[in-house]
């Protein structure tokens, strides 16, 4: 399926790795000029390296820290000096943090607010007077648990409560633009982040292994096997790209069935 996405810019924040990176090869693979956004510019460099290498697009990366307004504002600016538009934004930016409410800090709530919900914030309010200029698309990644939390799911459902009310929210003040907003709500998915937590059990535990540590994850999803991140990023580029272009304001589960709610 041609996504009609050739030659359209796409910044994609938390790009490097997992699911934003699953999207950018996606975007980049159907001819799109995909911006890399992350804090490591070493990061971005090597994968942007290595996508364009695959696709034979242009993909470039851009060191930001998206909880620095001023820092996103600094990111667009490039992109548009440098490729004069933006046609896709996808606020990707995150990673889980969760914790019971008497055991839950200041800090913590702060940190994953600033990041999940303030990042989407600003990046937004800088790309969003260019994505009007041809009607672009956002997509917002979220979780099941933002529609439905469970126990000591804070603060990441939370601050995914306010990506999939923010998304809502602008998908009817910039329809008017031409501009679609959704969200993916991402469940258990094969991921860096997972890795790094099997890499502090197989510290305690020598004999886990890595699909011992995914099997617990798949005893609980209805379709009986964790994700892999390029199924988000299928999802992503498809809602950005002119195959959804009468698809906003919606938040789609990517989750192997795994929500109680639609």
């Amino acid at each position: 399926m041609d996504l009609g996405v050739e030659n359209k810019v796409a910044i994609i924040t938390g790009g490097s790795e997992g699911i934003g990176r699953a999207a950018a090869e996606r975007l980049s693979a159907e001819g799109a000029k995909v911006v890399l956004v992350s804090r490591t510019q070493a990061d971005l460099d090597r994968v942007a390296t290595e996508i364009s290498a695959a696709t034979g697009n242009e993909v470039i990366g851009i060191a930001t820290d998206v909880r620095d307004e001023s820092a996103c504002e600094a990111m667009v600016n490039s992109v548009v000096a440098s490729w004069g538009r933006v046609d896709i934004l996808v606020n990707n930016a995150g990673t889980s943090s969760a914790a019971r409410f008497e055991d839950m800090t200041n800090d913590q709530f702060d940190d994953d607010f600033t990041l999940k919900v303030k990042g989407a914030i600003y990046c937004t309010r800088y790309a969003l007077p260019h994505l009007k200029k041809d009607g672009g698309a956002i997509c917002n990644t979220t979780t099941p648990g933002g529609k439905a939390p469970g126990r000591a799911s804070q603060p990441t459902a939370m601050s995914r409560a306010a990506g999939i009310s923010l998304t809502k929210t602008w998908a009817t003040e910039f329809a008017a633009d031409g501009v679609r907003v959704n969200t993916v709500c991402v469940g258990f998915l094969r991921s860096r982040q997972h890795e790094r937590r099997f890499e502090k059990a197989h510290a305690e535990n020598p004999d886990l292994t890595l699909d011992e540590h995914y099997a617990v994850f798949n005893r609980m999803i209805p379709m009986g096997r964790v994700g892999d991140a390029s199924e988000a990023g299928d999802v992503i580029a498809f809602l950005c790209s002119e195959g959804a272009r009468y698809v906003t304001g919606t938040a789609v589960n990517v989750d192997g069935g795994m929500s109680p709610v639609v």
